[in-house]
């Protein structure tokens, strides 16, 4: 589904990911994990556009989007779950929802508002509350609704669980899970490597804007301490 091949991107003069590549496969989740500054949201930006590499290659579905606009980029069914969340503040939950609210060709089990709102029901129990009014847990909700309502062949999750409670953060890999088991694509960034380990189906970590270990659920289990080394703080 997604291929980056020897993604290099910079900002300026200052270059930050050095020959980045990844794969995501359709049904497949799978987590990028690295400290802080090392280039997993670089590399959520190559891929929307935002950030545009100026070597190696992109491809969706197939289709070098490279050098492809960021609204061109988000029509071929890419939906992004920012790290800070991101939601409109001036907007109730039932308006953050329904203002990207698209249907993809193809899509199957399109998300509706009744759908978002059975995956999370405190959301539907604050409908009408403007975003600026919900706690952190409830805007990482709102957040995660808002771009399964673009109806994405591949969500994106920055920073998934950071600065949620323990049992926030529950939920969150609740709801990450429901969706693995309904077939959806995720490329996730986070810091839980137990989590991880349990719900996605490979991993990559990365250091200084390069892939230094790669492997699936079993290999990161057994190569543990390792990996906690290079992610840990």
């Amino acid at each position: 589904m997604l291929e980056l091949r020897s993604v290099e991107t910079r900002y300026g003069l200052s270059q930050v990911l050095f020959g980045m590549t990844l794969t995501v496969g359709e049904g497949e989740v799978v987590s990028l994990m690295g400290r802080n500054g090392m280039g997993k949201t670089t590399t959520i930006k190559s891929i929307l556009g935002v950030t545009p590499p100026y070597a190696g290659e992109i491809h969706f579905f197939g289709n070098d989007i490279r050098s492809r606009k960021i609204f061109e980029i988000a029509k071929l069914g890419i939906g992004i779950v920012p790290e800070g969340r991101q939601v409109f503040s001036t907007l109730s939950v039932r308006e953050n929802l329904i203002a990207t609210a698209a249907i993809r060709e193809g899509c199957k089990a399109a998300w509706t508002l009744d759908r978002i709102f059975e995956l999370f029901p405190s959301l539907a129990a604050r409908a009408k509350n403007l975003g600026s009014q919900l706690s952190g847990g409830e805007q990482q909700m709102l957040a995660i609704g808002r771009a399964l309502m673009t109806n994405p062949k591949l969500l994106i999750l920055d920073e998934a669980t950071e600065g949620l409670s323990p049992l926030l953060r529950q939920e969150i890999w609740r709801v990450i899970g429901e969706l693995k088991e309904e077939g959806q694509s995720i490329l996730i960034v986070d810091k839980n490597i137990g989590a991880l380990a349990e719900l996605a189906d490979r991993h990559y970590v990365i250091q200084k804007g390069r892939v230094i270990w790669q492997g699936d659920s079993a290999a990161l289990k057994s190569d543990l301490a390792a990996v906690q080394a290079i992610v840990g703080v």
